[in-house]
């Protein structure tokens, strides 16, 4: 009798294809990524004290700055009937000479320069993310044009180009533009490593299934690809947004920034450096809250480049 066997069919190439794409691929940074990396990520960055002191700190910042001024009793630009005092209950942050609330006052600075530097991160990154990602995928004519630009910007002496055209934007709500400007001239560094890391990640085998499943370019680049670089990209934004509050508080300090009557944080310390000692909570405070915010930023953004990239640990 002959001898029948129950054969199973062979996967077609659409199968097959399906199957790789549908496999963890492996993330930027070389790893293959766990089924729930996130969780991963928040659960090495809560191991951290220091990053989550700084956190901490950095929430209480913001969240002050952007409705504190609403809750204090006094606003920026009221005026009191007490000139140049010292810190009290009544006035914690003292006064000035002309007798605004030195609180309201470093409440509506913090806020600007807290919009300027989210606002700045935020196009920079994102500009910067989609040129480089799109260079790094089309390759050819396309790369080259697209870094030989980026090369440009990056030729150009930022901070003469920066006071030019912040000087340009003077008047009332000005830090919108002096956000842009700033995000013009810092989306080039983004750019280039979003760029070799999606040179890498073209090469590897859950792009080529998808595009044997019939996922187009666009599909592949901003579906597959691109998150692929969220964590990097998300370490860079947070270190932008220090950058960028650092930019708009220089320019402030050189009266480049924000345009009165309107204040912020370097505009504050600018305008209290004659006063700083003789009436020092008119500089310090302001000062107090620029380093605060900064150095929040950057442990909070080295935390996170410990929790999305464990080896870069080592390799500080």
């Amino acid at each position: 009798m002959t001898d029948i066997r129950e054969t199973r069919p062979l996967a077609t190439d659409r199968d097959a294809a399906m199957t790789v794409a549908r496999t963890p691929p492996q993330s930027a940074l070389g790893r293959t990524l766990p089924s729930r990396p996130w969780r991963l990520a928040l659960r090495r960055f809560a191991s951290q004290p220091l990053s989550l002191a700084a956190l901490a700190v950095l929430f209480l910042v913001v969240a002050a700055a952007l409705v504190g001024g609403r809750l204090w009793h006094y606003g920026y630009a009221d005026i009191t009937s007490e000139f140049s005092t010292a810190p009290s209950w009544r006035h914690p942050m003292g006064t000035d000479s002309v007798g605004h609330d030195g609180l309201a006052r470093v409440l509506r600075g913090a806020q600007k320069s807290v919009q300027v530097g989210l606002l700045a991160a935020l196009v920079s990154t994102t500009v910067g993310s989609v040129i480089g990602a799109v260079a790094g995928f089309y390759r050819r004519w396309v790369d080259t044009v697209l870094m030989r630009l980026t090369d440009l910007v990056l030729t150009v002496p930022g901070i003469a180009v920066l006071m030019v055209l912040a000087g340009s934007v003077r008047g009332p709500g000005n830090w919108v533009a002096i956000a842009l400007i700033i995000a013009g001239l810092s989306w080039t560094t983004i750019a280039r490593v979003v760029r070799g890391m999606v040179l890498s990640l073209r090469e590897q085998e859950f792009v080529e299934a998808a595009r044997a499943i019939g996922a187009g370019n666009i599909r592949i680049l901003f579906r597959h690809l691109l998150p692929q670089t969220i964590g990097l990209i998300i370490i860079k934004a947070t270190f932008s947004i220090g950058a960028a509050i650092f930019a708009e508080t220089g320019l402030s300090y050189l009266g480049l920034g924000i345009s009165p009557p309107d204040t912020s944080l370097g505009a504050l310390v600018a305008n209290a450096q004659g006063a700083a000692t003789t009436r020092p909570w008119l500089f310090y405070f302001p000062g107090l809250v620029i380093a605060l915010v900064v150095l929040s930023v950057n442990l909070v953004g080295d935390g996170l480049r410990d929790a999305l990239d464990p080896s870069s640990r080592h390799r500080r």
